[in-house]
């Protein structure tokens, strides 16, 4: 092992060219502040991009000849979203307070941003505090741009930075016909449901840097349909559209951009949307699934750790599918 100046350690391997070598064998300490609980932060920053010319001629093949050797194990050093700035839409209740709960866990600060719930937005800030973690709450309608604006500013005005976007904000209104959405109902699940996620990502995208993450929260419904949800399937659909398509624009600045499409998990969106009926058959007979019942917020919130930490560093514009059982093309 050569030290570096910079403190950098660079792996040599002594039969490969050097031009073939990038820089996934340096690691840096950052900062090389101590977590008592954790160690060191590392980082392992690139990859091989190519590889010298080799052939074997049986198959499996052998890995001990192969030059440079595979990756196969990643340096596990503290939480995975060690000292991460995070924006979480709806993080109040929900899948959102979910991930908020699980991305403080991992190191990261959260900031929620939430509509109108005072008390479910403190309960969560309060979970937070007794976790040890730091959250911003903030409280408006994403609907307008003005205050998307203002949410990106106060973020990076109180933690300088934005590492990871998660949009999770939505809305829903059962009817049975086609004929029954009116047009305010229309525009009002489209403002709010997709149009706000290009409002947040306009805002945010100034400030992310390679390495950061955009993950938007889509739907079974995008994939199956849903007759009593038209409107609200449509905009989940136009979320996968809008996650490939933006994964591609940015690919090449470091920006990781992904989904995840819950089945029927019970949060306060379902209450709201559906008849006493229905909601006590939810994720049964309502929603049906095969696993025959709904699922939790916290089982579906680990699909955001992976896909915002280093684990998910070669997957983007990707969809997670935890929907208890259903089978549905990615």
């Amino acid at each position: 092992m050569k030290k570096e100046k910079n403190g950098a350690a660079v792996h040599r391997y002594k039969k490969v060219s050097e031009r073939f070598l990038y820089a996934y064998s340096i690691t840096r300490r950052y900062g090389m502040k101590q977590n008592n609980n954790y160690g060191y932060i590392q980082k392992c920053e690139d990859i091989y991009l190519t590889f010298p010319p080799q052939h074997q001629k049986e198959q499996p093949g052998l890995e001990y000849i192969m030059e440079p050797k595979p990756i196969s194990e990643r340096r596990q050093c503290g939480r995975k979203l060690e000292n991460k700035v995070a924006i979480i839409t709806g993080g109040d209740s929900g899948i959102g307070r979910a991930v908020a709960y699980d991305f403080v866990k991992e190191g990261a600060s959260v900031v929620i941003i939430y509509y109108d719930e005072e008390y479910d937005a403190k309960e969560t800030e309060n979970k937070i505090k007794e976790l040890g973690g730091n959250c911003l709450l903030l409280q408006g309608d994403l609907k307008e741009q003005r205050f998307v604006q203002k949410c990106i500013n106060s973020t990076i005005n109180y933690f300088g930075k934005i590492d990871i976007l998660v949009n999770n904000h939505a809305l829903q209104f059962i009817q049975s016909s086609i004929l029954d959405i009116s047009p305010e109902q229309l525009n009002l699940v489209f403002q709010n449901n997709i149009i706000s996620y290009f409002y947040v990502i306009q805002a945010a995208l100034p400030y992310m840097k390679r390495g950061s993450n955009i993950i938007n929260t889509t739907s079974i419904t995008a994939y199956q349909g849903n007759k009593e949800l038209i409107d609200y399937s449509a905009t989940k659909g136009a979320i996968v559209a809008l996650t490939r398509s933006l994964s591609l624009s940015l690919v090449e600045q470091g920006i990781r951009v992904n989904a995840v499409s819950p089945g029927p998990i019970w949060t306060p969106l379902i209450p709201s949307s559906y008849s006493a009926q229905a909601v006590s058959t939810f994720g049964r007979e309502t929603s049906k699934v095969p696993m025959m019942r709904a699922g939790q917020p916290c089982e579906v919130s680990p699909c955001y750790v992976f896909l915002a930490s280093e684990d998910a560093s070669y997957i983007t514009g990707q969809v997670l599918h935890p929907n208890g059982g259903t089978i549905v093309g990615s």
